[in-house]
């Protein structure tokens, strides 16, 4: 193996549980990389090698001893810093919660550890997970954002830091990124992995995702983070999808796809928009062009109302403590969510739930939505913000699952996502649909 931080994730599970790798040297290469170059992407919030190693090593004991190994045992995993963690510091993108130490795991890191990974460290977000831009840069381009607010864990899988890392998405917080990084990206249903431990910024909207190099790491990881979790309101009470076996599964008949021309789609970019429509060609009859009708296109200021006004009640003593802590990127979202009423709140919960049901009895024609993941490539960071969610907002409000794939390149180069987005609780179909389009899209290149 030249370079063990190219290794997948799958491939090094399996090389580590039969003796093939040790996981102190895959997580050795991980933080020479990072040492390499982390002083210009700055990924991480919180790394310490030596933790790292002390638990890589502990690993690879178990494995000689002949204790039982996990799906990810060995494997290192980087974490979004809105996870609790109990051995290292939380600190949530902002010096409000610097030195924050948690009493206890989230319940996803408990998962994680039952699988024998390695928590490698915390990746950077963004000012409590959401609009203010944090320090990392782009992989591909220091001068562009990696997007957020997931931003270290794009930036970090992208760079070969490590091969897994876990974010979290509110409205396009790990599609975006996953975009803007070239990497796989994917957000699970919404209730399949809990969020019990994590910071909460909307109870109806927050949910975990996950990035990898390509779609059987991704669906690894998602399977290990699954489970159900009595003290998370939107934990499904039943069976998850097995993912990994989704991502492996052969389509029994060729999937079919939709496209809804959403009035948003004004703000692609030229070559944005060009790929994505060469991606239709390519695909042919088995995409179905829809006119997105008006209630549609308004679900965007309906998940607006809902996280701004959840942002407000969830960290309502850290707004009013910490005022003048808060930025002024944040502070006028703050007020703007402050000044929604309840009334026009609970109309926003309804219209939420509406959605729900419409996506329920769409997919029963439908394999997959097929959208862009972003406006094109990454932007510039001295243009503010992380860039636009908006390709996301719809999906994420209805707690669809959600795939980035890295297919396109822009004008500068640089990568371009496109989204499928599945029905709910059909994460393995999803999976199953990505690999066939991967697979055909391959196949029409290389004819």
């Amino acid at each position: 193996m030249s370079d063990l931080t190219d290794i997948s994730a799958v491939e090094a599970a399996r090389a580590i549980r039969a003796g093939r790798l040790a996981s102190e040297a895959l997580v050795t290469a991980c933080l020479a990389r990072i040492e390499a170059t982390d002083t210009t992407i700055r990924a991480w919030a919180h790394l310490d090698g030596q933790a790292a190693l002390d638990q890589a090593r502990e690993a690879d004991r178990l494995r000689k001893a002949g204790r039982a190994t996990g799906a990810l045992h060995g494997v290192p995993v980087g974490l979004k810093d809105i996870v609790d963690t109990r051995d290292m510091p939380t600190e949530r993108g902002t010096p409000i919660f610097a030195g924050r130490r948690p009493d206890l795991d989230a319940t996803l890191v408990e998962r994680l550890r039952e699988a024998g990974a390695v928590i490698l460290g915390k990746t950077k977000t963004t000012e409590l997970a959401f609009v203010h831009a944090t320090d990392t840069t782009n992989p591909h381009d220091p001068a562009r954002t990696p997007g957020g607010s997931s931003s270290g864990s794009a930036a970090a899988v992208a760079a070969g830091h490590v091969p897994l890392a876990v974010g979290t998405q509110t409205n396009g917080s790990v599609i975006r990124p996953a975009s803007f990084c070239g990497t796989f990206g994917f957000k699970p249903t919404r209730g399949i992995v809990s969020r019990i431990g994590l910071l909460q910024t909307s109870v109806s909207l927050d949910q975990v995702g996950v990035f990898a190099r390509n779609l059987a790491d991704a669906a690894l990881l998602a399977d290990v983070l699954g489970s159900y979790d009595q003290r998370d309101p939107a934990s499904l009470p039943r069976p998850r999808p097995a993912l990994l076996a989704g991502a492996g599964a052969e389509a029994p008949v060729d999937p079919d796809f939709a496209w809804f021309d959403l009035p948003h789609h004004d703000r692609l970019s030229p070559d944005a928009r060009e790929g994505l429509e060469q991606v239709i060609a390519a695909l042919g009859p088995r995409v179905e062009r829809f006119g997105a009708a008006p209630q549609m296109a308004d679900l965007v200021r309906v998940q607006g109302i809902i996280h701004e006004y959840e942002i407000c009640q969830h960290l309502a003593e850290t707004f009013d403590t910490h005022w003048d802590r808060i930025s002024a990127t944040l502070q006028p979202v703050v007020t703007r969510g402050r000044a929604i009423t309840q009334a026009q709140y609970e109309d926003a919960v309804a219209v939420k739930a509406s959605a729900e049901g419409f996506f329920t009895q769409f997919y029963r024609d439908y394999d997959a939505i097929l959208a862009p993941s972003a406006t094109g490539e990454a932007p510039l960071i001295a243009a503010g913000g992380t860039g636009d969610p908006v390709f996301c907002t719809i999906w994420t409000l209805a707690g669809l699952p959600a795939l980035s794939l890295p297919l396109l390149v822009g004008e500068n180069d640089l990568p371009i996502g496109v989204q499928l987005i599945g029905a709910a609780e059909q994460d393995d179909r999803l999976l199953r649909t990505a690999a066939w389009l991967l697979r055909a899209l391959t196949d029409q290149k290389e004819s």
